[in-house]
């Protein structure tokens, strides 16, 4: 199952995949950038789900949280740098 979907300037993939009767693994992809400047990170997890429905649901989830924490970390970090920069450009 692929079921893609955009967040801001990301790509949000929620992959999964039958591992046996009744188990599916989950995995997620994230890109952003386009072309050569493109970035891919993918997670696979570790817990195993009885169908895939709640495989994909839980790679959607996962993809969704680190969109989120990787925004707060640039709100957090973004202001400093530039008062870094402002700085050693006087």
């Amino acid at each position: 199952m692929n079921k893609s979907f955009r967040v801001g300037k990301y790509l949000v993939s929620p992959l999964t995949r039958h591992i046996g009767p009744s188990r599916y693994a989950a995995s997620v992809s994230i890109r952003s950038g386009h072309g050569s400047a493109s970035h891919d990170r993918v997670m696979r997890f570790v817990p195993e789900f009885d169908s895939g429905e709640a495989a994909l649901q839980y790679a959607c989830d996962q993809g969704l949280d680190w969109i989120s924490r990787a925004a707060a970390s640039q709100a957090a970090t973004g202001p400093a740098r530039l008062s870094h920069l402002s700085h050693t450009q006087e």
